[in-house]
């Protein structure tokens, strides 16, 4: 399992912590059920949020990363190589004068 990242850290937390004060100030509850109640709810949410945070993408190593203008003739599908030698037919430029 991937550690969580700075950002799925902070939002979650804000979450926890932005969500309890305003549960416990719309319900104004005294009890202590009442409490860990919306604490438990709260604790749900932040974790729901913070496992909704994007992961960064990794990157991708360079030995492994072909760059189109890399690959040869051969790495081409078959249809590929038969429209090669025409198109390089029309990529020529006139001849001289």
């Amino acid at each position: 399992m991937p550690r969580p990242t700075p950002a799925q850290i902070t939002y979650g937390t804000l979450t926890v912590v932005c969500s309890t004060l305003a549960m416990l100030l719309l319900s104004q509850t005294s009890s202590g059920i009442g409490v860990a109640v919306i604490a438990t709810a709260a604790l749900g949410l932040g974790l729901l949020v913070a496992m909704t945070v994007p992961q960064p993408k990794p990157a991708a190593s360079p030995a492994t990363h072909v760059t189109p203008a890399a690959r040869t003739a051969d790495d081409r599908v078959p249809a590929q190589r038969a429209a090669a030698p025409a198109m390089a037919e029309s990529v020529r430029e006139p001849a001289g004068p």
